[in-house]
């Protein structure tokens, strides 16, 4: 199979390579072309990428261009890991919503809205070269926010397939602290993309999340930034993401006080860059593991796996609701575990969800369809309706003056923006 990896260039890339490489009779790679537009990243990344693949023996190609159509001509599966503006606007997304009062991250929230303006078009316009000069490919969405990609994505009618490694860094948390194989870890992972809750964790058909409360809730609320006591009273462990949304004031305060994360990775990816061009490097070093992505590469090789081969197993990925949260319409994308077949993913059955998360689900999906609507059509008044929409705004006059900023602080990569 060739795979195609658009946002090549990215610095986690190399676990995304080590993974292939360890994982080559699960996910077998002919050839891996990295696409980027940024030479340098990309010479840099695909250098390091030749080298891993060579000390596991892998028999693989791997090739660079700055040019989609190469790079996705022929492909069996495109994987989407963009940035639209780089650490840059991401800086801006994280800082920005902050002057109004509200919480500055890149996926959630006004800086959420912002980056989906920015990629949502570009996106689909390289998902139209993969349909023209790859029609049975099936596109891999890591692209945040990963929920509203997705949907823009299987609206336009293309073969795609959400995935955030929320879930599978759960799994394999949970398996440690049992001390049993991910493998044997099912979860009962439910709500959107940054927005879910483990409400069970089954090991060999029995539910095992109170045992997990009871004797590791210290350490889960540690990994999620929540108190203990919370996720003791709810019974459920919630994403790190509920933290903006469970803690907002004091995250606000917090990110006032400190550098940006956007700050802190370009000097991680810089520091990163300069190790990628040593040439004695051969393997995804430690540092990598500050940056983010961790076990992209395992839930990436399954999830295409799964897709090429008809394994039919059951993963944890972004895909349309159909029915399984009805509180929802249909046409909704939600993070739930799906079966995996070569004619895509299908949402299990879901148990009903309590309101308490039901009703912050909907919220968010309400936000992400007026979301998606400004991406597509833009209008400084759509970005208004839809930050008035959420649950992180949710004012009149604060969603009016973010509209404002966010547009014009993103006019750039915004063609509508222009005299906005």
């Amino acid at each position: 199979m060739k795979l195609c990896v658009v946002g090549g260039g990215s610095t986690y890339t190399p676990e995304l390579v080590d993974g292939i490489a360890r994982l080559r009779d699960t996910l077998p790679v002919s050839e891996l072309t990295l696409v980027d537009p940024d030479a340098r990243r990309l010479d840099l990344v695909g250098g390091l990428a030749r080298r891993i693949f060579q000390r596991y023996g892998h028999p693989g190609v791997i090739r660079t261009t700055s040019v989609i159509d190469e790079g996705v001509e022929g492909a069996g599966a495109v994987l989407l890991q963009l940035r639209v503006g780089g650490q840059a606007a991401r800086q801006v997304d994280e800082t920005l919503p902050l002057a109004c009062g509200c919480v500055g991250q890149e996926t959630t929230g006004a800086g959420g809205l912002a980056k989906a303006l920015r990629t949502v078009p570009v996106v689909l316009g390289i998902a139209d070269r993969v349909a023209a000069l790859a029609p049975d490919a099936w596109i891999i969405d890591f692209t945040n926010p990963v929920g509203i990609v997705t949907r823009a994505l299987l609206d336009a009618g293309h073969r795609a397939v959400g995935l955030c490694n929320v879930a599978i860094g759960f799994q394999r948390r949970f398996a440690d602290a049992l001390g049993v194989p991910p493998g044997d870890i099912r979860l009962g992972h439910v709500g959107l993309n940054h927005l879910t809750w483990e409400r069970a964790v089954h090991l060999n058909g029995e539910d095992v999340l109170p045992k997990l409360l009871a004797e590791h809730a210290g350490d889960l609320a540690s990994d999620i930034g929540l108190p203990a006591a919370l996720i003791r009273r709810l019974g459920v462990v919630p994403s790190y993401y509920l933290r903006y949304f469970y803690e907002h004031d004091a995250v606000v305060a917090e990110q006032l006080a400190a550098p940006s994360r956007a700050e802190e990775v370009a000097a991680i990816e810089e520091q990163l860059l300069e190790m990628y061009a040593d040439p004695a490097l051969n393997e995804k070093p430690r540092l990598l593991e500050e940056r983010g992505g961790a076990f992209y590469s395992e839930a990436a090789v399954d999830l295409v796996a799964s897709l090429s081969g008809d394994r039919g197993d059951v993963q944890v990925v972004n895909v349309r609701n159909r029915g399984r949260l009805p509180f929802l319409s249909d046409e909704a994308v939600i993070e739930v575990p799906a079966r995996v077949t070569a004619a895509g993913a299908d949402p299990l059955p879901v148990d009903p969800v309590e309101p308490l998360y039901a009703g912050l689900i909907a919220h968010v999906s309400a936000y992400e369809e007026l979301a998606l609507e400004a991406a597509l059509k833009g209008g400084v008044d759509r970005v208004a309706d839809a930050l008035l929409a959420h649950p992180l705004i949710g004012r009149s006059s604060t969603a009016t003056e973010l509209a404002g900023r966010l547009v014009a602080a993103n006019a750039a990569h915004l063609p509508w923006a222009v005299g906005a």
